[in-house]
């Protein structure tokens, strides 16, 4: 299913340019060149540039499965029996802590995509597509690895306040 998906991802394409993991031919290096690329251009330019870098915490687990679910039908064209196979996939999902011998009890989980599964990445970055054309409409560069973002932008020295405003918008 995960060939499947990403065949049908890149050929469509509906991944966002912008996403360095998780796909062929991209990588934290690809991220790294990118970001300090476009930094270093503004700065040559005698531009102010500044960059925010935000990590999520616990990323995976805070999938919210009915936005997926419904993002996998409105933005990526996925429906009828396959979003039913990614819907049984996702939901009715339990855990527990093992600890030697003892076992906690079994909770049922709402939210997150299976770790450590092939499909697990694939979904984080469908889930987190619209997130690079928030950042854009606000006039800032995005990108994305794994659940890292980057958001930056440049200004000349007279609208420093303003891309300050932006980026750190209680500043």
């Amino acid at each position: 299913m995960a060939q499947q998906l990403q065949h049908y991802l890149c050929t469509a394409g509906l991944l966002p340019t912008l996403q360095s993991s998780f796909r062929p031919l991209h990588s934290t290096e690809t991220a790294l060149l990118r970001v300090l690329s476009d930094i270093l251009a503004a700065v040559d330019r005698g531009n102010f540039a500044a960059l925010v870098l935000l990590d999520l915490s616990a990323a995976f687990d805070m999938v919210d499965n009915d936005i997926l679910l419904q993002m996998l039908q409105t933005s990526f064209g996925i429906g009828g029996a396959a979003r039913k196979w990614f819907q049984s996939y996702l939901t009715s999902r339990t855990q527990y802590v093992r600890r030697g011998t003892a076992r906690s009890t079994i909770v049922q989980l709402i939210c997150g995509v299976p770790q450590g599964s092939v499909l697990g990445p694939i979904l984080f970055i469908m889930y987190t597509a619209d997130l690079v054309s928030l950042i854009q409409q606000h006039c800032l560069s995005p990108h994305l690895y794994a659940d890292d973002t980057q958001i930056y932008g440049a200004s000349g020295l007279s609208d420093v306040g303003a891309l300050l405003q932006k980026i750190i918008p209680d500043v």
